[in-house]
């Protein structure tokens, strides 16, 4: 086997770590001497689960958490002539757009990459071949993002069209197709993140279209921003990166509390830990648990919560994304990704089981209630006076209900 060179990783324009590998998918990260000034011993500049010293840690989790999982990671295989488990000629290839604000391989003013505008029927092309083309990667695409639903990064262009970022460009947002499967998902999503945003726990606006024959979510990136026409990149990692859990074990299901993945209280530690105000993240991280609740989201897992990194100290709780409500399709699962309190079925979790979990953070029993409660009835205010589908809202209204028992206590 030739020898593996260091992978540089750039975090914005600064050369801070190295990725080593002693073999294609064992990579560990070497600080370099200018992370080293950027920062504290410790602080989680790249990573709450690499924390910045002159080691050389284990990044195999984070890495291959810049990746996609199953076919969408076999299609990159392919088109890189790799194998699928090759995390490190994965990041070569593909490693100058990922989440975050990290650009692996060539330093960024080397070979800029650009925009290729869709026309609508281009566009329609490309979603329909997504099936067969996941991410609707192309032999000058450099890009990745994490998941197992069928995506497209576009670029959003000055006329309001949308692009193809070419050469490690940044996108700017996400394109989801409907799942055929289950008829109806993007549609409400776009509900629930409507929802999460009228109250503050989201900064996506989501956008729904009809492209072709394919019913699409479109959600702008909330580790992007546009200044000045340029588009900036924002560090953040997802929970099961912060947390180096792989979601590939346990036969894939590693993302998941009940197979090992993370919990919420290990969720609240990294954010008592590493918040620049620790209470106001832990009750954010409440406002977050309550709202799943009310949606009957069981699909809140380590790769669908994520932390921004606003610097290279510390720590914040993301904006809301896949905000799924699982429980109006009987075949995806009833079980809660992480536990609240001591409950698993998420219909079946009510204030107390929030308030327990709660007190495990060591928040006061009459601060989380009130929190709680807040949220539960700014959610209530809201659902009657946005844009969301009539199963939402009753569904919303009925949960909201079951979870203070309300509708129990009026019936007696």
């Amino acid at each position: 086997m030739a020898k593996l060179e260091p992978l540089p990783v750039w975090l914005n324009d600064v050369h801070v770590a190295d990725l080593i590998a002693a073999n294609p998918w064992t990579l560990r990260c070497r600080y370099t001497r200018e992370a080293l000034d950027l920062a504290p011993t410790g602080a989680p500049l790249l990573s709450c689960s690499l924390p910045l010293g002159t080691g050389r840690l284990d990044a195999t989790v984070f890495c291959n958490g810049l990746l996609p999982e199953g076919q969408h990671r076999e299609a990159m295989a392919s088109l890189a002539r790799v194998a699928s488990m090759d995390t490190y000629h994965l990041l070569a290839r593909f490693g100058r757009d990922v989440a975050g604000a990290l650009v692996i391989g060539n330093a960024p003013e080397q070979g800029l990459g650009w925009i290729e505008p869709y026309t609508a029927a281009t566009l329609a092309a490309e979603i329909a071949e997504l099936p067969q083309r996941p991410l609707g990667l192309h032999d000058d695409s450099e890009l990745s993002v994490a998941g197992i639903q069928s995506k497209l990064l576009l670029v959003r262009l000055e006329n309001g069209a949308w692009g193809r970022p070419v050469h490690g460009q940044p996108s700017t947002h996400i394109l989801k197709l409907d799942d055929p499967r289950h008829p109806g998902l993007v549609d409400a999503e776009a509900s629930c993140l409507r929802i999460a945003h009228a109250i503050g726990l989201t900064t996506i606006d989501p956008q729904l279209d009809t492209i072709g024959d394919q019913r699409c979510l479109i959600v702008e990136r909330f580790d992007r921003v546009t200044l000045d026409g340029i588009v900036k990149r924002i560090h953040q990692e997802d929970v099961c990166q912060a947390l180096a859990r792989d979601p590939e074990a346990a036969r894939g299901r590693g993302k998941y509390q009940k197979h090992g993945g993370p919990s919420l209280s290990e969720i609240a530690d990294l954010l008592e830990t590493w918040g620049d105000e620790p209470l106001t993240e832990l009750y954010q991280l409440l406002r977050v648990a309550t709202f799943n609740v009310a949606i009957g989201n069981a699909d809140a897992h380590g790769k669908n919560l994520a932390l921004l990194h606003p610097d290279y100290r510390t720590v914040t709780l993301a904006p809301l994304y896949d905000t799924i409500p699982t429980v109006l399709w009987p075949k995806l699962r009833p079980t809660a990704a992480m536990t609240i309190g001591a409950k698993e079925k998420i219909n079946t979790i009510k204030m107390k089981d929030l308030l327990v979990e709660a007190r495990r953070w060591r928040l006061p029993d009459d601060q989380a209630e009130q929190v709680v409660a807040e949220t539960l009835d700014q959610i209530r205010a809201v659902v009657p006076e946005i844009d969301v589908l009539p199963e939402i809202r009753e569904l919303v209204v009925e949960r909201i209900d079951q979870i203070t028992e309300t509708s129990a206590s009026a019936s007696s």
